[in-house]
């Protein structure tokens, strides 16, 4: 039993205890401020200076990346990833319309997944499907969205990443076509060049493009019905594409230098058995933040599995009144800090792959400065770095210079050194547009 002072209170000795957990929380607190604040590239935290997670026409956002840069900013957004479906295609714009207004953009993308469950049981549930003799056995499968996060000069291995994104995006036409056939069937019929039309030039259509195109035919009174009388998950006309293995994808966001997130979990049928496979397969963390704040039991379950616990708009700029704008989410600097510690040593491992195919001579789809080809050419590459001969003080010729992002955070500038030094690379600066930004080349 505690003891009590003089006037029944808690006694003197127990209150230095109390104030010292405040204070050390105060002073993490403030750290965490600094840190976030130098990442960001500002002087003072606001609310809504991150958006982790938004969409440009590049899948089935509104806006190209440009006005979706565009309107961040204007909203206060200081830190943006661009995070469209199965696509990077639109990061090289996004990231040459962030600087104008040294403003931070994060390489991302939302990468389409499935979960697959099988039980020995037999288990009637929408989605399962039964196989092998006598009905033994169930398959459910559970459409999974997850996040990946790059560092600012891209991913390590841009051409591996891209052949698995590229079958997914193949399987999204197989996916569209199958929903159109399935409304056909429902006597709700859409024209598949419509369906094109819709998504636009080069962009895997998406259940959002098909919904617009029941609209549009007048078989519902708004998008939003399309999904909720056809299109849902296991809906009459939902079909499912070539979407990646859940443990896949999170493989292969590691093995290109990313950070692991998973979208929505709230969207989940049945999130436990999704969220604890995820974990053992190794996923970095899971939104959990939303306009109306934390979630209540996604939140507290991610501090169980000790994941980083992060969050966005989701914007895709539909005009819809009930869409999250981006810069509507506040994300506390401690769920910040908490994501860099964790993305850091990833991205700077990043960076110190570029180096090495770079000092091998095996990096390609990087932009090229001196070239006078159209840009869009050559956005292969989907981070700010980009070649360029430079003169460099003490060299007798102009150099090929590998020019990386301005946005290096100190711990990935001393990784550059590092691995520079290891690969037999020099060190130099340059200007972009007004930024310094570290470069290397070979001698």
């Amino acid at each position: 039993m505690g003891r009590t002072g003089k006037n029944g209170g808690a006694a003197a000795s127990t209150i230095p205890g109390k104030k010292s957990k405040k204070k050390r929380h105060t002073k993490m607190k403030k750290s965490a401020d600094e840190e976030v604040m130098k990442f960001a590239g500002v002087d003072n935290l606001s609310s809504g200076l991150f958006d982790l997670h938004c969409h440009s026409i590049c899948s089935d956002g509104h806006l190209s990346p440009e006005l979706v840069v565009d309107r961040a900013y204007r909203n206060g957004v200081r830190v943006m990833a661009l995070t469209d479906h199965d696509t990077m295609a639109g990061v090289p714009d996004a990231l040459r319309a962030a600087r104008k207004y040294g403003m931070r953009v994060i390489p991302g993308i939302e990468i389409s997944a499935k979960y697959v469950q099988r039980q020995d049981a037999v288990t009637k549930c929408l989605g399962c499907r039964q196989t092998g003799r006598g009905g033994a056995v169930t398959v459910r499968e559970e459409p999974v969205h997850i996040l990946a996060y790059y560092g600012c000069c891209g991913p390590s291995n841009c051409e591996q990443l891209e052949q698995k994104l590229l079958e997914v995006r193949e399987g999204r036409y197989d996916r569209a076509k199958e929903m159109v056939r399935k409304l056909a069937l429902l006597h709700k019929p859409v024209k598949w060049e419509d369906v094109l039309r819709i998504a636009g030039e080069g962009v895997a259509p998406g259940r959002p493009h098909v919904a617009r195109a029941l609209y549009e035919a007048g078989h519902v009174d708004s998008v939003g019905q399309a999904f909720t009388k056809y299109l849902h998950n296991n809906g009459p006309a939902y079909a499912t594409g070539a979407e990646l293995p859940t443990a896949e994808v999170v493989q292969l966001i590691k093995e290109t230098g990313g950070v692991s997130v998973l979208a929505h979990p709230w969207t989940l049928k049945d999130p436990m058995p999704v969220i604890e496979h995820l974990v053992e397969a190794g996923i970095n963390g899971m939104e959990v933040y939303r306009t109306d704040g934390r979630h209540a039991a996604f939140g507290p379950l991610g501090e169980v599995y000790k994941l980083v616990r992060v969050g966005g708009s989701d914007f895709h700029g539909s005009g819809d009144p009930d869409e999250t704008d981006l810069g509507g989410i506040d994300l506390p600097s401690m769920a910040v800090r908490e994501f860099l510690r964790v993305a850091e040593p990833l991205w700077s491992s990043a960076v110190e792959h570029i180096l090495q195919h770079f000092a091998e001579g095996a990096l390609e789809g990087v932009e090229n400065d001196s070239d006078q080809t159209d840009a869009k050419s050559l956005d292969v590459w989907k981070g700010d770095i980009s070649l360029s001969k430079i003169s460099v003080p003490g060299e007798v010729e102009d150099v090929q210079c590998l020019r990386l992002s301005p946005w290096l955070s100190e711990v990935e500038k001393e990784s550059v050194e590092m691995a520079a030094s290891r690969l037999g690379l020099k060190t130099t600066t340059t200007d972009v547009e007004g930024h310094i930004a570290l470069g290397v080349y070979k001698h």
